[in-house]
């Protein structure tokens, strides 16, 4: 009888599943998330890809966060900074009661530890973001007090990125130059575990203050570079949530009808990386790379007008990004309303090459990330060029070993996006910069540092357009970046899943989302 009746359950379990898949959701206290790229070291100190943002958001929370409306809020600390001493004060008061993954306290003396650190460790990608702060005090166990420079209009807003991710003191020190391997933050997630390629795990954490953010036991981040098979997963039921829907397949989501599919302008950009002086790597002293691409700015100009932006929108994106060439996206109150971009001009940019002796034509190679959507787009770019002249090698690579191999000099030139930040310093004074953080291709041009320094310590919102507006004059000229389109940031998941709130950073929140 009682196998009797278990068979009987059994049965009764997979008709109602069968009936209302949503059951099946319901029992889930895994969600899986399929990632398009696998991150780079997930230390928030030394990481600069876009995924790797996403799983931080998780297991690393911020002193300041972003809503969809791209209001800055306090995260981890308890209000907006107080600015004083002619702007060269901050005070930032924090959470009480705050404690890291490892249980350890979320303190003033741990976030001035975690401050320094960005500031000073060997390799920091977010020493020239905190660049204006001079030093890091503790006030009182709830209050640290930032003195600066000069005024840092941006820094609320350079906090609600990893540069406001503290760090647990003890993991660090203990960890060393491996913390990257077992990251400790703040979160209502901690890390568990990472097969590089494959999947990144965390589960739900004993410490965060919040106890009913995390709906999920576990999150786990799947690496899935291909397009189709991601979509075959979701389709299957193998993942929940879809990171990088291609515009070609959102269509085709909406029309099934089991689907949600969330379609968010982005703030971030994608182009072309040109490298100008770097030989050896960006943190040596530059040198000439004895190239047409890099000596000579008629062979960068003569590349930049071979490509239609508006017909790459179309050909790649189905028309659903934005055609743009500058650094800001539309949906910033900095956006440029009054540029346009160059127009595709063929013979001009023969003209250009013929100038520089290369008549004949000029080849070089541009390294592309290695997945469908990004050879896509080499491919169009590739063929545009040719028209004017230009034999490009099209080299895919792995997404993390090629930021890498970028830092280290080895790219000519590489189609690379930034995923955007809500404020344009973090868009612009990082990469134009002498000596800048993420500046690989070593341009160096002192108007440009004086221009986009002084945009760093006005706040009238005109007042920086106007520098940026002219900073970007610069950069446009030299073309150490030749600036392509604006993304959209396209997710899809079951329509059961509630709570998800699209931001236009691009990331993916799991925070307050749960089966319904």
């Amino acid at each position: 009888m009682s196998d009797f009746r278990t068979t009987l359950c059994l049965v009764l379990g997979a008709l109602l599943l069968a009936l209302w898949p949503g059951a099946a959701h319901a029992q889930k206290r895994t969600l899986v998330v399929a990632l398009n790229q696998d991150p780079d070291v997930l230390d928030p100190t030394l990481a600069r890809s876009y995924v790797g943002r996403i799983v931080f958001a998780h297991i690393c929370e911020k002193l300041y966060e972003i809503d969809e409306n791209l209001r800055i809020y306090p995260q981890l600390a308890t209000d907006m900074p107080a600015v004083s001493d002619a702007g060269r004060t901050v005070t930032i008061k924090l959470r009480r009661g705050v404690k890291f993954n490892d249980g350890s306290p979320m303190d003033a003396e741990a976030v001035r530890f975690s401050l320094d650190r960005h500031r000073t460790l060997k390799g920091s990608n977010r020493r020239s973001e905190l660049d204006g702060v001079t030093v890091v005090e503790v006030v009182d166990p709830q209050t640290v007090r930032l003195r600066l420079k000069t005024p840092l209009s941006p820094l609320a807003a350079i906090l609600t990125d990893r540069a406001g991710m503290p760090v647990s003191p003890a993991a660090a020190q203990k960890l060393g130059d491996k913390f990257g391997t077992a990251p400790v933050c703040v979160g209502p997630w901690q890390f568990v575990e990472r097969l590089p390629q494959d999947r990144i795990v965390v589960e739900r954490s004993p410490h965060y203050f919040d106890p009913t953010a995390a709906r999920f036991d576990r999150i786990v981040f799947r690496i899935i570079a291909d397009d189709n098979v991601r979509l075959a997963n979701l389709r299957s039921g193998d993942i929940d949530v879809m990171h990088q829907v291609a515009p070609t397949d959102a269509a085709s989501l909406k029309k099934e009808g089991r689907f949600e599919v969330s379609n968010v302008t982005g703030l971030g950009y994608n182009g072309i990386t040109v490298n100008l002086r770097n030989k050896s790597g960006k943190t040596q002293a530059p040198g000439d790379l004895g190239t047409p691409l890099a000596d000579d700015p008629r062979v960068r100009e003569a590349l930049d007008l071979s490509i239609d932006r508006e017909a790459l929108n179309q050909v790649a994106w189905d028309g659903l990004y934005t055609p743009g060439c500058t650094a800001i996206a539309p949906n910033s109150p900095f956006f440029d309303k009054t540029r346009t971009c160059p127009a595709r001009d063929v013979a001009r940019a023969k003209k250009l090459l013929a100038e520089a002796g290369l008549a004949a034509g000029y080849a070089f190679e541009m390294v592309i990330v290695n997945n469908p959507q990004q050879r896509r787009v080499g491919e169009v770019i590739q063929g545009m060029a040719r028209e004017a002249g230009f034999n490009i090698a099209l080299t895919p690579k792995e997404f993390a070993s090629s930021l890498k191999d970028n830092e280290d000099g080895k790219h000519q030139a590489f189609l690379i996006g930034w995923s955007g930040r809500v404020d344009p310093d973090h868009n612009i004074h990082q990469f134009h910069t002498c000596g800048g953080s993420l500046n690989e291709t070593l341009a160096c041009d002192e108007k440009v540092d004086g221009l986009l320094n002084k945009a760093r310590e006005v706040s009238d919102v005109a007042q920086r357009t106007a520098l940026y507006r002219e900073a970007m004059d610069h950069i446009l000229a030299r073309r150490n970046i030749i600036y392509l389109y604006f993304q959209n940031y396209i997710a899809a998941f079951p329509k059961n899943l509630k709570g998800y709130k699209a931001v236009p950073d691009g990331l993916i929140r799991i925070k307050g989302t749960s089966w319904q």
